[in-house]
């Protein structure tokens, strides 16, 4: 029977057991999904299983020591941040990067957290809402705001993610663990909204952001917005060199910065002219043009804010045509 909260349709009875090589991709094996995994609230259904027996208790410590070495490294310069911007790649590769994001979050004031992530796998043109109550991390289980998800849904704007649509993006999936990492010393006090955004188009990210900017104006409310940056080389397809840059890395590094820049700006009509100039494979360019298109609507409103990048960092130094990198920023939005 399907369940029903809020006006929002949700699935059927889902547990899946995750074995050890989609875990090894949190702590520490490369790659892209991680060791996540998506229930029903417990009310409506039997006892949650465990990932498979033993292996929450084996790789949740060696998850939660990884996250807590790269944490322990940064400073909250930036905090309490209202929205982060945090990249979504196997932690081996972005995990100490997306830490600076994630040290300015402030467990003591955030109640909710928006998570938007691209979609990856599926055509989607608009933003879609998970099925589930209960995404299942190795650290704990983190419980979707049913509430907020019912007034999403009565929108219309909202489609309605099939469960393998879920369990296939990393884009939020990968921010789970660092999610209840930050918000351990709370755990029981907050809850999360999933929105995976398809390819919207600009007048899309402003209809989004003007509905996402009553949110983003509350105190309690944090906005995690998943994206990589320049994916380059050729199975990127993706290959823009500026040879006054230097080595190939340089270059990349030079576009990321330039459209990093446009961010902290806040000006979603030149992050977009940006984007149509040099085609940067920035993956969660819709879910940044949301976010940006949410500041502009409340700072129409008078609401002064600013945003900082506090980390770049790329897998890898592209120095010829057969190389290939992925770029990783991390960075804060405070309210003043």
């Amino acid at each position: 029977m399907v369940g029903k909260t809020g006006d929002f349709p949700r699935g059927k009875l889902h547990r899946k057991a995750l074995g050890a090589p989609g875990l090894r991709k949190l702590v520490g094996g490369g790659g892209l999904p991680c060791g996540c995994v998506l229930l029903p609230a417990p009310s409506s259904s039997p006892p949650l299983l465990p990932l498979n027996p033993g292996e929450r208790s084996v790789h949740g410590p060696q998850l939660n020591a990884q996250l807590e070495g790269w944490l322990s490294q940064v400073q909250s310069t930036k905090r309490p941040a209202r929205a982060i911007i945090a990249p979504h790649a196997g932690y081996t590769y972005c995990g100490s990067c997306a830490a600076h994001a994630y040290k300015q979050v402030d467990p003591s004031i955030t109640r909710r957290i928006f998570i938007l992530g691209p979609s990856h796998h599926v055509p989607l043109s608009r933003c879609a809402l998970s099925s589930v109550d209960i995404y299942r991390t190795p650290l704990y289980d983190l419980r979707i705001d049913q509430k907020i998800y019912g007034e999403l849904w009565k929108t219309g704007m909202f489609e309605r993610m099939s469960l393998q649509t879920d369990e296939d993006e990393h884009s939020i999936e990968m921010h789970l663990p660092y999610t209840a990492k930050a918000m351990e010393s709370h755990k029981d006090e907050f809850t999360i909204i999933p929105v995976l955004v398809g390819a919207l188009s600009e007048s899309k990210e402003q209809e989004f952001g003007k509905l996402f900017s009553k949110y983003l104006a509350e105190p309690s409310n944090l906005f995690v917005v998943s994206s990589d940056f320049c994916h380059w080389g050729q199975r990127f397809r993706y290959s823009y060199y500026d040879e006054s840059q230097g080595e190939i890395y340089r270059s990349i590094e030079h576009l990321d910065k330039m459209g990093m820049s446009i961010i902290e700006q806040l000006d979603p009509v030149s992050f977009s002219n940006y984007l149509k100039k040099y085609h940067n494979t920035i993956c969660g360019r819709h879910p940044i043009g949301v976010l940006l298109n949410a500041i502009t609507e409340l700072q129409k409103n008078g609401m002064n804010m600013s945003f900082s990048f506090l980390n770049y960092a790329q897998s890898s130094q592209c120095r010829n045509w057969q190389d290939s990198s992925v770029s990783y920023a991390a960075g804060a939005l405070t309210v003043h």
